[in-house]
C-alpha cells in the first residue's frame, strides 16, 4: 500500500468513526456491526470515505453504509449481479444493477447470509478487475 493509499484510508477510518460516535443511538450501533462484519469477512477490505458516507472496497465498491432517520442502509453496487438466496436485499430493488438491504432499529443481521454476500461480491470484483 502507497503512503497516500494508508493516509486515505487512515482519514476515512477516523471519519467513519466519527459518524458511529456522532449517531450515538441503534444507527451507530448497527453501522459499527457491520463495519465489524465487512472487516472479519474480509481482511483486505479498505475503508473510503465517498460522498459523505462510508464506503469498503475490495478491487472495487463492495458496498456503502448510509445512515438515515429510521434505517442503515447497506448498499451494494453491483447487487444484482449477486446470489441472495437468503433474501437479504430489501430495497432498491427496481434497478437493474444495485441492491441494498435496510436494517430498522431491532433488526438482527443474518451473519452468515451477510459474510456469503460480502465474499461474494468481493468475487464479483475480483472477476472483473
Amino acid at each position: 500500500m502507497k503512503k497516500s493509499e494508508a493516509k486515505t484510508t487512515a482519514s476515512a477510518a477516523a471519519l467513519i468513526d466519527a459518524r458511529i460516535a456522532e449517531l450515538g443511538d441503534w444507527r451507530g450501533e448497527m453501522l459499527a456491526r457491520l463495519r465489524a462484519l465487512i472487516k472479519e469477512t474480509d481482511p483486505g477490505v479498505v475503508e473510503e470515505w465517498k460522498w459523505s458516507v462510508p464506503v469498503w472496497s475490495h478491487d472495487g465498491i463492495l458496498c456503502t453504509g448510509e445512515t438515515y432517520k429510521n434505517v442503515v442502509k447497506m448498499t451494494f453496487p453491483k447487487g444484482a449481479s449477486l446470489a441472495d438466496p437468503a433474501r437479504l436485499f430489501n430495497s432498491s430493488l427496481e434497478g437493474n444493477v444495485r441492491r441494498a438491504i435496510d436494517f430498522h432499529e431491532g433488526d438482527k443481521p443474518d451473519v452468515k447470509a451477510l459474510k456469503a454476500l460480502i465474499r461474494a461480491a468481493v468475487a464479483l470484483n475480483q472477476a472483473k478487475a
